[in-house]
Order: C-alpha cells, then structure tokens, then sequence
C-alpha cells in the first residue's frame, strides 16, 4: 500500500508549494517498481503511428525539462516559448515559469510534426519517449485521488500486446525518472522564485497577475522569466509566439 501523508501548508504560499511539491516527489520515489511494471505489460500500449499525441486534442502543450530546453536550444531555438500558465506575477508585472515549452503550429500540432511525423525523432524529448506513461496522483470523475500511469488510454494506439520484462521494466525506470525529475524541476523553481522575492522584497499581486494576462491576451508584450539550469532568463513574449508555422532546424 503507498501511504500518504498529510500536507502541512503555512503562512507563506511558496513555502507551502514547496512542501507539496516535496510530498509528491517522495510519493514517486516510493511508488513501487514492480507495481509500475505490472501495470505497463498489463496495457501493453502500442503506438500505431496516428501522431494523435502530437496534437492539441491529447496535449495542451510540451512542457521541457532542463535537459531537453538545452537539446532545442542547439536544434531549433526558436521553437521555444515560456511554458504557458506562469506560476507568479510580481508588483512590477513580470511572470515567473518553471521552464519553457514548443511551440504549436496553428492548428494546435507540435511544430516538429511533419506530414504526420516527428522531424526530430531520434532526439525526441523526454515526455514524447515515455508518452503515454506518466506516474502521477491526480482526481478522478468523483474527485477521489489516486495514481495515473497512462495518458488517453482507449483512445488512441493499440492495447494489450504483448510486452517483454525488460522493455516494461525499461520504461518503468524512464517514466519514473522523467516524473522525478519534473518535481526536482518543479522544486527547484519554487525555491528560486522565493529566494528571488526575499532578495528584493516582492511576492505575488495576483491583481497585477489579472491585469497583465488582460494585456497579454490582447496582443500586448509581457516579461516572462524562466527557469532554467538554476536560475531564470527574461523572455519578453506575445501571444503570437505562441504558435508558428514552422522553425529553422540547426546543428541536426
């Protein structure tokens, strides 16, 4: 049985994050391998090529870890934008994001899909490796919390092939580590943001937050900093980044 603990919140915001973000990353760490491996041969997922996960029907967008920002930053660098729902607004207007993101073609399918292919296939991301697994608690229907471990299940790629020990013990282990490092990710920039608003005596206005994603979504220009390799790059961004026809691949 994985056991749960309570979270214990506190007078500051970001430190209470910080506490939850802990929990669940414990929670990952402990979720049992053998449970996690069982789990995958039961399913038994095999992609059938529908590029289905490519689009804004099965993802919202592609959040990158730190490790994947520097791959794109060498393949195409303008296929990266500030991950979208930014975390924090401080007094003077600026977002903070956790990491950044790809961009979508207009209609809403990752901009390195290609006639219905992944232009960068063999240096794909990490979340487009493991997809669909994942390792996370989330709510049910009834709003009952438990472990998901497959994204869009029945709705696309087929179902219950048969699946060797090691390849489901392989990407128990990737799928484990992607969603380690994502809260490492996740902690990593709480505890920026919070050192960051100590220093200079700021903290979320959530007034201003409204107020800049007004402007933001009307076309006006905003400053985004992102985190990423410990600290944080400014970004100034448009919703029109947001999506793009195509990108300039270099260095492939």
């Amino acid at each position: 049985m994985i056991k749960t603990q309570v979270i214990k919140l506190t007078s500051k915001p970001i430190e209470s994050f910080i506490i939850q973000k802990k929990e669940e990353l414990r929670s990952v760490i402990d979720y049992p391998d053998k449970t996690l491996i069982r789990i995958i041969r039961e399913i038994g997922f095999k992609c059938d090529l529908c590029a289905k996960c490519c689009t804004a029907e099965f993802n919202d967008h592609v959040f990158l870890l730190d490790t994947d920002t520097t791959k794109i930053k060498h393949i195409a660098p303008d296929a990266l934008v500030p991950a979208p729902y930014y975390e924090f607004c401080d007094r003077e207007g600026r977002f903070y994001v956790s990491g950044y993101a790809l961009k979508s073609r207009p209609d809403g399918s990752c901009i390195f899909l290609e006639q219905g292919r992944c232009s960068i296939y063999s240096q794909r991301l990490t979340i487009c490796r493991i997809y669909p697994y994942m390792l996370h608690r989330e709510a049910d229907e009834d709003g009952n919390m438990d472990w998901r471990q497959i994204s869009g299940l029945n709705e696309h790629g087929c179902y219950h092939a048969e699946m060797e020990e090691e390849q489901c013990r392989r990407i128990a282990v990737e799928t484990k580590e992607y969603e380690i490092a994502f809260l490492e990710q996740e902690i990593g920039f709480l505890e920026a943001v919070d050192a960051h608003f100590g220093e200079k005596g700021l903290r979320h206005v959530q007034g201003i937050y409204d107020k800049q994603m007004r402007h933001f979504q009307n076309g006006g220009g905003i400053e985004v900093l992102v985190y990423y390799n410990g600290g944080f790059e400014k970004n100034l961004a448009r919703i029109s980044d947001y999506v793009s026809g195509s990108v300039s691949l270099v260095n492939q």
